[in-house]
């Protein structure tokens, strides 16, 4: 049993809801989607008081379960106008579920600029923000951390998201207290500083109850153990996410200049610099950390602390989709720069694979030149200030490249393709199209997937696959890092569920709730007003062969969407 917030920021008032049973394990990207649809959600103006802003986590929220602890949260997006979910990992699922919290819908808007805290007693207060106001996330913690003390985890609207740049993401805490977990994509940090919200603060209590806590206890150590003879588990604790670097290097798919190439350096040279081989060796040579958990009790640990050639901090984490968008696609070859441009991004609470797609554009239409790490931030610094031009590049990739009269714009559904060129890695490039969430990699991700001999159909029925068992994931507040486990062990993953929730579900569960979550998610946007045509990818990926591959991409939006189940 768990409580259930819906809070009106405007007046100030909560009303509760109690959850039981199979409501709480029907949580997170699936809440989402079934309550914005329920509520009419594809109609409102997104930077607008009646787009509800959600925030919900899955049935283990609050324990030890490894990688079963991340946050969604979702809204219409204003970057796309469509639906949204952004998940994050850190401490913020975390202290939801200690606090017996399933989640929390915000309403209407508050007026004036507001801090909003949860006690242990689960009691809701509203405090003034006056102090924060303009601060980076950084700064911005370390106050609220003077305020309500250490024992608290954190859910931040930087300074972009304070005027509505479309760039901007929602900062959760990690387990070091650094505010660099973000739910980044989408927008949802315009969302939350439209309702004048500048930060969310919950405080850390102990282990939710369990139905049977014994028997849940149990499978968190079965789990730890699957997760050790896991082979994608055991790579991303031992490189982290910017391995994918390397393999998209070798396959011709990482995203260089704007989309131009799709290999930084011939794959017979020495180690690429950018990739998560050498960053590791780099990382351990120098003193930092190279396996790092965000969420409390994941044995991944597939973040990390990239530190300088003295040993001291740059950023944490370094992951794959910002090398690829804020490094490669920018330019950018020495990680050291990358990670200096990575933290500038996560003090100001931005989306990395958006602004770096956008920082790329610019380049390409004579603002700055590829590789110039010291235009990049001038442009993070302008955005920071807020500048006329800040606030143009704020807009994100689409709106830039519109601006300028860009040709070679990398969006679906106005949002930034991920770090997987559409040409050569497909069926990632098919769910990007497909999806309801915009060009979103985490929907339904194939990113070694060999699809030259496949027909449309068959890519297409591949990704769906992948999109069903993410949905469900991101439906559950499980990482999708963990999905060689969990995919394999369904049975597993319902009787854990089934144990902590005193529920009896079925098997089949896990795949329908997956399937429900896009049928909803596709039914929210269509109400909203995408077609076919919304599903297209930009004319260069047709028209410009991508070398080294020299592939140009075959299916079109009205092509793919025949074969939608």
């Amino acid at each position: 049993m768990r409580d259930y917030l819906h809070i009106q920021l405007g007046e100030q008032t909560v009303d509760r809801q109690t959850f039981t049973g199979e409501q709480v394990a029907r949580s997170g990207r699936y809440f989402i989607a079934r309550e914005l649809v329920a509520c009419g959600a594809a109609k409102v103006d997104p930077l607008s008081g009646d787009n509800p802003l959600i925030f919900s986590v899955g049935p283990f929220a609050g324990t030890n379960f490894s990688n079963a602890n991340r946050v969604s949260v979702g809204c219409r997006s204003p970057l796309t106008g469509g639906i949204k979910e952004a998940n994050a990992g850190g401490t913020f699922g975390f202290a939801l579920g200690q606090l017996g919290l399933a989640g929390f819908t915000l309403h209407g808007a508050a007026s004036e600029w507001t801090v909003m805290h949860v006690s242990l007693e689960g009691e809701v207060s509203f405090s003034s923000a006056d102090d924060l106001m303009g601060l980076s996330n950084f700064d911005c913690a370390a106050k609220l951390h003077e305020r309500f003390g250490k024992k608290v985890s954190l859910g931040i609207c930087g300074p972009v998201g304070e005027y509505l740049g479309l760039l901007s993401g929602i900062s959760f805490s990690d387990t070091d207290l650094r505010p660099s977990r973000l739910a980044a994509r989408g927008g949802v940090g315009a969302v939350m500083g439209a309702k004048k919200l500048k930060a969310i603060v919950l405080d850390l209590n102990k282990m939710p109850k369990l139905h049977d806590r014994k028997k849940v206890i149990g499978a968190v150590k079965q789990y730890n153990a699957m997760l050790k003879e896991d082979e994608i588990a055991q790579n991303m604790k031992t490189f982290g996410t910017a391995l994918m670097a390397d393999t998209q290097n070798y396959l011709g798919g990482l995203p260089v200049r704007n989309f131009t190439a799709g290999q930084l350096v011939d794959t017979d040279e020495d180690v690429m610099r950018m990739g998560g081989e050498f960053i590791r060796e780099q990382n351990l040579e120098r003193g930092g950390q190279t396996a790092h958990a965000c969420m409390p009790g994941c044995t991944i640990e597939c973040s990390n602390v990239y530190v300088d050639s003295e040993g001291k901090e740059i950023a944490s984490p370094v992951e794959y989709e910002t090398i690829g968008l804020m490094g490669t696609n920018c330019g950018l070859t020495d990680p050291d720069e990358l990670a200096r441009v990575n933290f500038v991004a996560n003090d100001l609470g931005i989306d990395t694979i958006e602004a770096g797609a956008m920082i790329a554009v610019l380049m390409e239409v004579g603002q700055g030149a590829f590789g110039d790490v010291n235009f990049m931030l001038k442009v993070l610094e302008e955005i920071r200030s807020g500048s006329e031009d800040g606030r143009i590049w704020a807009q994100g990739t689409a709106r830039v490249g519109e601006h300028y009269g860009a040709e070679r714009v990398p969006v679906i559904k106005q949002q930034a393709i991920s770090a997987y060129d559409p040409r050569v890695v497909e069926g990632t490039g098919i769910t990007m199209m497909m999806t309801a969430q915009g060009a979103d990699h985490t929907a339904g991700n194939l990113p070694k997937l060999d699809c030259r001999e496949m027909e449309a159909s068959e890519i297409v029925a591949a990704s769906f696959e992948a999109q069903r068992v993410m949905a469900a994931s991101d439906s559950l507040g499980l990482c999708i890092f963990g999905r060689g486990v969990t995919d394999t062990n369904v049975e597993f993953i319902i009787d854990a569920i089934n144990n902590a929730l005193g529920t009896e579900l079925p098997n089949s569960f896990y795949r329908e709730l997956g399937a429900e979550t896009l049928h909803l998610e596709h039914e929210f946007n269509r109400a909203a007003g995408f077609s076919d045509e919304d599903d297209e990818l930009p004319a260069f990926f047709y028209e410009e062969p991508l070398p080294p591959m020299d592939r140009v991409a075959r299916f079109h939006g009205e092509e793919i969407n025949k074969f939608r189940e």
